[in-house]
């Protein structure tokens, strides 16, 4: 490792990708402390506090934020209505046929694409700044003037076009997706405090189980994110004036986890949706329902885990179209061998798929629901912070960057970090 990232540096243009990285990334966290004008931290600190105990959206939110939220900083509302727009705008490729063309034209269709994604983070910042800006007035019995609702919601929103701007910069001239960076870090953010705590309250033997299971679980979340069954697929020979094209053999890869961390966050997003409810409206049913699902109760444990399986098999159906797949393979003259191209080759690849997803769907729902068990039993700090998605989201963007780095090694002869 330690020669791979010597290699790296030595590097002109690598090492220039990397110390841009690590700039931008230093300006992000920089911004996660800096107030918004006119609000007193401590107590905000204090309220969040509070949310992350009851597991509220918001404590949620602030995680992904990397604490920025209950700092109420310039980034408070951290990447996150980028990430809600990509995925919106991903499942409108589906559904919009315009959408479907653009995806299809290449460079030209995905400008488009990104560009209405940046629309979609503006006005999506504009709603969430707006919302979580009286919420906080409301719950904190402030009052703030119009001037400073105004003040307060156009520095939130200017943050996060700042924070999508760092990204998109990190992604063209650094190393690795710059949005995938971002959360990544900001999750990192929390380790140190999440250690710390897990020493206080929990015994050194427990702490040797603890090394053990998150070893045991980054090993498996590895082997599932690198899983996939390799579809074969022929090319007949065609011979075009004098040339002869086609005649080799490739692959369909297919990824077990198909849809990443996106079920995780969609079935969090549902159940969270009762308790920010009963914050809002603290009526007699809106309670009961918010304490039937607690983020420690049976019934909160079930409901998540099914959810991740649904949303699981329903972003994959949206997102891996099997019959553009098969038509695109009959066009250019190749064939899955002992299946007929065309629809029959559509149906292979969908039974297939299906069969994959559900090992891959139960996986992320007890990677999900395990670190939460943990906690409620045996009260480990630890896993407060780093529950199932966090870790995904880690080991699946160091995956990625490292992999990136490889390749850039590679191309100019340099021995990299997988062997």
């Amino acid at each position: 490792m330690i020669e791979a990232l010597r290699n790296a540096f030595k590097v002109p243009d690598l090492r220039k990708r990397i110390l841009f990285t690590l700039t931008v990334i230093i300006i992000y966290r920089f911004g996660s402390f800096v107030p918004v004008p006119g609000i007193d931290v401590g107590v905000i600190k204090e309220l969040f506090n509070e949310f992350a105990q009851k597991g509220n959206v918001l404590g949620f939110m602030d995680i992904f934020a990397g604490g920025a939220l209950s700092n109420f900083a310039v980034f408070a509302l951290g990447i996150m209505p980028y990430i809600t727009a990509s995925i919106i705008m991903q499942l409108l490729t589906v559904a919009i046929p315009k959408l479907g063309e653009w995806a299809k034209e290449g460079e030209t269709g995905q400008r488009k694409i990104t560009q209405w994604t940046r629309y979609m983070t503006l006005g999506l910042a504009m709603v969430q700044s707006t919302a979580t800006t009286i919420f906080i007035e409301r719950t904190l019995t402030l009052s703030f003037s119009l001037m400073d609702k105004i003040i307060i919601i156009t520095t939130l929103v200017t943050g996060t076009v700042l924070i999508m701007w760092l990204g998109e910069l990190v992604t063209q001239k650094g190393i690795g997706n710059g949005m995938s960076i971002i959360i990544t870090i900001n999750i990192l953010s929390s380790l140190p405090e999440a250690v710390i705590q897990t020493f206080q309250v929990v015994s050194p033997y427990l702490i040797l189980m603890l090394v053990f299971v998150v070893l045991f679980v980054v090993v498996a979340i590895v082997v599932m994110e690198e899983g996939q069954r390799r579809i074969p697929v022929q090319y007949a020979k065609r011979v075009v004036g004098r040339k002869m094209y086609g005649g080799q053999s490739t692959y369909i890869p297919l990824k077990i986890n198909q849809s990443g961390v996106i079920p995780i966050i969609f079935a969090s997003s549902v159940l969270m949706v009762p308790t920010t409810v009963a914050q809002f409206f603290p009526s007699k049913i809106f309670q009961i329902i918010a304490n039937a699902l607690g983020p420690t109760s049976p019934g909160y444990l079930v409901a998540y885990g099914f959810l991740i399986i649904f949303f699981a098999y329903f972003y994959t159906a949206v997102t891996f179209n099997p019959v553009d797949i098969a038509d695109n393979i009959k066009k250019y003259g190749g064939f899955v061998p002992g299946v007929r191209p065309g629809k029959p080759t559509a149906v292979y690849l969908g039974n297939i798929l299906n069969r994959i997803t559900l090992p891959g769907s139960v996986f992320l729902a007890l990677i999900a629901i395990f670190p939460t068990i943990i906690m409620a039993t045996m009260n480990v700090p630890f896993f407060k912070h780093f529950g199932g998605i966090s870790l995904l989201i880690i080991v699946g963007v160091s995956l990625e960057t490292i992999k990136q780095l490889e390749s850039q090694l590679l191309m100019r002869h340099y021995e990299g970090f997988l062997k």
